[in-house]
């Protein structure tokens, strides 16, 4: 056998014997994250004990009651604000459109319970709302008027709709612009107005990615802790930090964990569940954007009022009320202690980013290199924390750490007669991993996405040239993944620092981030001191609503082009 063909058996061989660890290393990323998921699901076969019986006989069924009501008040408000003012945008020139078509994903960048806080001190009775009132109407007392509570399920349903609409929003707007052009214009042709355009052909089309949309936002509503909370609606949420915190049940805590999952996992099959029922199909150029309505007038007018209703309720009255009173209160919101609270949201939120995208590079690429149907299963289960509530997966991931930290005090007891106390619980080590089964999906989706644009015959070429599966990572895939690493980064970023009920519960001892800082002073009512760190989290948030603009307008050139 020549040198040559010796050299070329060895790099062959360098290159697939590393393909098995690769197999390994995505599904032991799977079976690690899976395992708080695994011990809520498993607290629902051990034996009820007496408080689950007390809870499910008083206070279950009043947190089913509420979670229904917030999904039905949530859902239908998502549904028609994010699906009329998508097809305003996109189907109907006005004046300010354009602008409007970026501007109306901005309330994604403030939390709802910012918004409850910040609506709470507007509206309430000593608020300057209800004080313009009684000095315009001469009123005295409450008796003298009725005014709306804020802090009731309704409340919390405006609150949830607000921030949670743009979800609908997006995913809206994309089918709409992806629907055919010869189908809108043949409903045209035959007759149909706008209205009924819409009606009988546009919105049939989007009904999957409407479906979609709707679920996010309904997963998001039962995840909610922090609006929920202050409005003193009780859900599951609150009662699982109750139970946990409150009563000292961590068994009860885990079992209302686990049917919270059951409500979310029956979203998740009934929008599955919808989107098979019913399927169209595209014919035609979608590459070409349909021809705009021209509006005018009296039409225009409300065209530019529906769309600026939510974009200002959502995002402009929220941010300009909460600076305003950073501004006004600057010697008592801008502390050493909230740079201290902003320091460790921001060393969170750094590590578990960078952590996030090198994880969701090693399952993506694991795939890449095993594109079977085992090797899929693995990355789905990775993936499949983003639709678990934060509360949910904060019960999942104390329970076991603190086994495995009693089990090791117990062995090294009995054999080097040393304690070691809790190694893990109540550590950063325990609230990154948190945040990490709670977020990787949004870095995979986001890595596999670019992984997915890299011809596999950079590979081959790689391969070729004596490359084994890390150094083609490194060498050839990594550089042409900058963007999208780093949009997954910021992603992952930006939803670490608003994450509230799991860093509220496996946080440590005296490590408060700038999500916790502003909860716990809004309990205390002193929501002017909070006022400095909940703009800095909705300014933190901006960045992924700045991300999607831009994938928006370059979407509109790839279709102009």
């Amino acid at each position: 056998m020549s040198l040559l063909s010796r050299r070329a058996e060895r790099r062959a061989v360098a290159f697939r014997l590393p393909l098995g660890g690769w197999t390994l290393l995505v599904w032991a990323i799977a079976c690690l994250i899976s395992v708080p998921v695994i011990f809520v699901v498993g607290s629902i076969f051990t034996p009820a004990a007496d408080v689950w019986s007390h809870l499910a006989s008083t206070v279950l069924p009043r947190y089913v009651m509420n979670s229904f009501w917030l999904m039905l008040g949530v859902g239908s408000g998502v549904l028609l604000i994010g699906v009329g003012t998508a097809w305003l945008v996109t189907m109907c020139h006005f004046p300010g459109s354009r602008w409007l078509e970026w501007a109306l994903l901005l309330p994604l960048a403030a939390p709802a319970y910012i918004l409850a806080y910040t609506y709470t001190e507007l509206l309430e009775f000593y608020g300057p709302v209800q004080r313009s009132l009684r000095s315009l109407f001469g009123w005295q007392t409450v008796n003298d008027y009725w005014f709306p509570d804020i802090r009731s399920v309704w409340g919390a349903i405006a609150m949830l709709t607000l921030v949670l609409y743009p979800y609908v929003y997006l995913l809206a707007r994309t089918a709409f612009l992806e629907q055919s052009v010869c189908t809108l214009e043949a409903s045209r042709s035959l007759g149909c107005n706008p209205w009924r355009s819409f009606l009988k052909v546009a919105l049939p089309l989007a009904r999957p990615a409407i479906a979609a949309g709707v679920a996010l936002a309904l997963m998001e509503t039962l995840s909610d802790f922090g609006t929920v909370q202050f409005f003193a609606v009780d859900t599951f949420t609150t009662g699982i930090y109750r139970t946990w915190f409150g009563m000292g049940e961590r068994q009860a805590a885990s079992q209302l964990a686990a049917c919270l999952m059951l409500f979310i996992l029956g979203l998740i099959l009934l929008e599955r569940w919808s989107r098979r029922q019913v399927r169209y199909y595209q014919s035609g150029s979608v590459r070409q954007l349909p021809n705009r309505y021209i509006l005018r007038g009296i039409r225009a007018a409300i065209a530019q009022i529906a769309c600026l209703v939510p974009l200002c309720l959502g995002f402009v009255v929220p941010t300009a009320l909460l600076l305003h009173m950073t501004i006004k209160n600057a010697d008592v919101t801008i502390t050493d202690r909230f740079w201290q609270f902003a320091s460790n949201s921001f060393t969170l939120a750094g590590l578990t980013a960078v952590l996030g995208v090198a994880i969701a590079l090693i399952v993506a690429y694991g795939v890449r290199l095993r594109p079977t149907p085992a090797m899929s299963l693995a990355a789905r289960i990775a993936a499949m924390g983003y639709a678990i509530p934060g509360s949910v997966i904060a019960v999942g991931v104390l329970v076991p750490i603190g086994r495995l930290d009693n089990a090791l005090d117990a062995w090294m007891r009995s054999t080097f007669n040393i304690s070691t106390g809790l190694l893990l619980s109540g550590t950063i080590i325990a609230l990154v991993f948190a945040y990490l089964v709670r977020f990787l999906a949004i870095s995979l989706g986001t890595v596999e996405a670019s992984l997915g644009r890299i011809k596999p015959n950079l590979d081959d070429a790689a391969r070729s040239l004596g490359h084994n599966p890390t150094s083609t990572l490194l060498r050839v895939h990594a550089p042409l993944l900058g963007s999208g690493l780093l949009t997954a980064a910021i992603l992952v970023f930006v939803d670490v620092m608003k994450e509230l009920p799991a860093t509220l519960i496996v946080r440590p001892f005296n490590f408060d981030t700038l999500a916790v800082q502003v909860y716990r002073l809004a309990a205390d009512e002193r929501l002017a001191e909070a006022s400095a760190p909940a703009l800095a989290i909705i300014l933190v948030g901006v960045l992924p609503v700045i991300l999607l603009s831009h994938q928006i307008n370059r979407s509109r050139g790839d279709r102009l082009s």
